[in-house]
């Protein structure tokens, strides 16, 4: 039994070694990755069979300690290192980094409710474009989330139906859309009705994870001609109108944060989900804009809306994170892990010798 033992317990560090160098060989062919997150893995004890239990003592014998012998090792832990990394400069104009925590929130153009932000891509790498549609975009074609410019009403309030009048930010979260540009009506510009072609058209607020347009006939429009598009610390996205030569505030680019960032789920490439292990998604904006706002544009009285966060981190334009593989620290732990695979060997072979000399013994 214990030259079996011996061999399983071998066995168990050769594989479990193994499994750490997969580790170091992902860290290391990630390290040009932005936004690569390394994976740190730590070992544990296997499973033991006791020998002899252990007693305590009594008022004539002293106490006997348990005999157990082990059966090797597994892997406890693949822990992510979230932490911030180094930052690279890109020509990319609408490139950007998260200089603290957080994740921008990725997914598709249907929208989101707030009790399935689950189902959102998290991610580090803020390689951002619109695209043809006028949607915020990755490098990948998943729509960035935030929150849009949303029209302003008659009595200064956040309005239900869509307009021209952008002077307010919808606190729903949403897929970030370039404003639809109207065709144009009338043809006196001083006439009260008349509307310019090129003149953004705002959404109004509403409750089904998109933006709405209801009250303009939106059949058929294409999005603004947007030019000198750029995103600020905050997350502020505003462009130039090439139809109007008037600057547009497009909406703020929203991050998601979790209690516990190392319980996330990796699914590929750089995106993780908050499934079990992660806590619940909190919501805010770079640099705490807008803090203190309800989610869903709900009133300050609703204690059952989430509340914007103050204490986001600020976006770096123009950069994105660099990986954070350390390659000292992997080529070091490559080391130590070639030489535990050696030495299981050499468990192996010795108990193979042993085993040897048991069954020649009636030679």
């Amino acid at each position: 039994m214990a030259l079996t033992g011996a061999m399983s317990a071998g066995i168990s560090g050769m594989k479990t070694h193994m499994d750490a160098l997969s580790v170091v060989g992902n860290n290391v062919a990630n390290v040009n990755t932005y936004g690569y997150k390394p994976g740190r893995v730590t070992f544990k004890e296997s499973i033991y069979t006791t020998l002899r239990a252990g007693a305590d003592g009594t008022p004539i014998n002293g106490g006997i300690n348990p005999n157990q012998i082990g059966y090797g090792c597994s892997i406890g832990t693949i822990d992510l290192d979230m932490s911030t990394k180094n930052f690279e400069p890109t020509s990319g104009p609408l490139d950007n980094a998260i200089t603290g925590e957080g994740f921008f929130m990725l997914g598709t153009k249907d929208g989101v409710m707030l009790d399935k932000l689950d189902s959102l891509s998290l991610s580090r790498v803020g390689d951002f474009k619109f695209d043809s549609d006028g949607y915020l975009t990755n490098g990948d074609g998943l729509v960035v989330y935030g929150f849009m410019t949303c029209n302003v009403g008659d009595d200064g309030a956040k309005a239900g139906q869509a307009g021209f009048n952008g002077d307010a930010t919808s606190t729903q979260l949403v897929p970030i859309r370039l404003p639809l540009a109207h065709k144009g009506e009338g043809d006196d510009p001083e006439a009260d009705d008349y509307i310019a072609p090129g003149t953004p058209i705002f959404p109004g607020v509403g409750g089904d994870g998109k933006n709405t347009y209801d009250g303009i006939d939106v059949t058929g429009l294409s999005c603004i001609e947007a030019s000198s598009v750029k995103i600020d610390p905050t997350g502020k996205i505003t462009c130039i109108n090439t139809k109007t030569n008037e600057p547009v505030t497009i909406g703020y680019v929203a991050l998601a944060s979790v209690p516990n960032p190392n319980g996330l789920t990796h699914t590929e490439g750089p995106y993780y989900q908050s499934l079990g292990g992660a806590g619940k998604i909190s919501i805010n904006l770079p640099g705490g804009a807008l803090a203190g706002e309800k989610l869903n544009n709900a009133d300050a009285d609703d204690e059952d809306t989430p509340i914007l966060g103050a204490g986001a981190p600020e976006l770096l334009n123009g950069f994105l994170e660099a990986s954070g593989t350390d390659l000292s620290t992997e080529f070091a732990n490559m080391i130590n892990y070639q030489r535990g695979y050696q030495a299981n060997t050499r468990i192996i072979s010795v108990t193979d010798t042993m085993l040897e000399e048991l069954v020649n013994i009636k030679r």
